[in-house]
Formats: structure tokens, C-alpha cells, sequence
């Protein structure tokens, strides 16, 4: 299994876009399971899983791991997927949704952390602003990593993503005084 497996396609964004398999990827993230074991813990049909299973394979998301008792055991390829598709019209209502989800658990973190937040909505729409304006800008970068197939660790990814960032810092210099601003330090 790879460490990190960056996903450039739309079409494999659309596959992960639907809630089942999302689910499924959720708990295959912990260990391995058979269908009957992901069917129980969804609360779903048998053959549903089967059929979003198979979509998560033939996506490249999942393999065959095992076989326990005449059942096949599935886990994911990757540890961790990094969605970094471009734009696209089937996937952009679940990357809108994705991106907000994001900014409202890093404005949380920050809350958790005891920072004093003078504006919560605001400080969650730059972020979510920011998020999109990285993800944008580093699209050609991550679709060239991808491509050339180029393993990495998650703390290859980690500095990887923190180079993306430095590289448009100063285009985002303006977002980041107004987030100082609304961030008590």
C-alpha cells in the first residue's frame, strides 16, 4: 500500500464524490474488511456495497487485500488520498462542500486551541478562499507529480504542500493580514 496517493482525474473525484463510497474508504482506513463487515457498519445492502466496492477498484481506490472464509477482504491503496482535480463541472459541487467542510474544521482546531476568534464566519470564508486559491494554483505541480507516478511519504507530502504554499505566499499576503486580524495570537 502507498503512502500517499494523489487524485488528479475528475472521474475518480466523481467515483469518491458519492457518500457510500466515501464511507467505505472512511473505514477501510482503519483496516481491511470484507463486504459483510462494511455492509454492517454502513447499515447497508450487501449488494450495494458490492456495487460501490467495485467502483472504488475499478477507480483505483481499493484492492483486493485478502481472502477470510470465501470472502474477499478490500483496503485501500493508499493511506491517504490528496484530491487536487481540477475544476471540473460533475465534481465541483462536492469539492465546494469539501472545501467548506476544511475551513470549518481548521477554524475549529484553532478554537480548540484556545485562539479567540473576533469573527467566526469571516475567518471561515477566508479560509475556505484561501483553500481554494492554493488548490487552484497548485494544480499543475501535484498533476505533474501524480503523472510521473512519484511516491511519497506523508511527510514528503506534508513539506511538499508547505513548499506550494511559500511559493504563492506573497499572492496571498493580503488574506493573510486579514486573518491576523481576525485571530487574537
Amino acid at each position: 500500500m502507498r503512502e500517499v496517493l494523489i487524485i488528479t482525474d475528475p472521474q475518480v473525484v466523481k467515483v469518491l464524490s458519492e457518500e457510500t463510497r466515501f464511507g467505505i474508504l472512511k473505514l477501510l482506513r482503519e483496516h481491511p474488511m470484507t463486504v459483510n463487515e462494511l455492509s454492517h457498519a454502513l447499515g447497508k445492502e450487501r449488494t450495494t456495497i458490492y456495487r460501490h466496492i467495485k467502483a472504488l477498484e475499478n477507480a483505483g481506490l481499493i484492492e483486493e487485500f485478502d481472502n477470510q472464509r470465501n470472502e474477499k477482504v478490500y483496503a485501500r491503496t493508499a493511506r491517504m488520498f490528496l484530491i487536487k482535480a481540477e475544476p471540473d463541472e460533475s465534481v465541483e459541487k462536492f469539492r465546494e462542500a469539501y472545501l467548506q467542510v476544511e475551513a470549518e474544521k481548521l477554524v475549529m482546531i484553532l478554537e480548540k486551541a484556545g485562539f479567540k476568534i473576533s469573527n467566526r464566519a469571516k475567518l471561515v470564508k477566508v479560509a475556505k478562499e484561501v483553500l481554494n486559491e492554493i488548490e487552484l494554483n497548485s494544480q499543475p505541480v501535484l498533476k505533474r507529480i501524480s503523472q510521473a507516478d512519484v511516491e511519497l511519504t506523508e511527510i514528503e507530502l506534508f513539506h511538499l504542500l508547505n513548499m506550494l504554499v511559500f511559493m504563492q505566499s506573497c499572492k496571498l499576503c493580503e488574506r493573510a493580514r486579514r486573518t491576523r486580524e481576525l485571530i487574537e495570537l
